[in-house]
């Protein structure tokens, strides 16, 4: 018998990923990855980015904040109508010698496999953590 429609819990579901890298202008070394987020909604992905600007800036030169709070008054508007056709939206301030780049993109969470009823492989067991420190 053929599989039925997708259930929700086996449906793939819309969400963006959300990541927060930095990056040192003065070398060569590139970006750095510093945080990610799951958002189910744009205004969840959008406001992952508000909140992390409000936090900062107070501690961003002079420039940095100004860019921080244009966007924040007028470049938002814009990122939430890109994310809401699903377009890939990035949020950017240099203050001094650093880029702090938001990005968002649209993506489909894959569900994963529920585990309860299967037999895990007999070697799974066998596994032992490698202490860290």
């Amino acid at each position: 018998m053929p599989p039925g429609p997708p259930t929700a819990r086996t449906a793939p579901r819309a969400g963006f990923w959300c990541e927060c890298w930095t990056e040192d202008l003065t070398n060569q070394e590139g970006p750095t990855l510093r945080a990610s987020f799951v958002a189910y909604s744009a205004p969840q992905a959008d406001r992952w980015v508000a909140v992390a600007l409000r936090t900062i800036s107070p501690a961003l030169d002079a420039d940095a904040s100004d860019e921080a709070w244009k966007w924040l008054y007028e470049g938002r508007i814009e990122t939430r109508r890109a994310l809401l056709r699903a377009e890939p939206c990035t949020v950017s301030v240099t203050h001094a010698k650093t880029r702090i780049t938001w990005t968002i993109r649209p993506v489909l969470f894959l569900p994963l496999a529920h585990r309860q009823a299967a037999e895990l492989p007999v070697r799974a067991h066998h596994f032992k953590p490698v202490p860290t420190g």
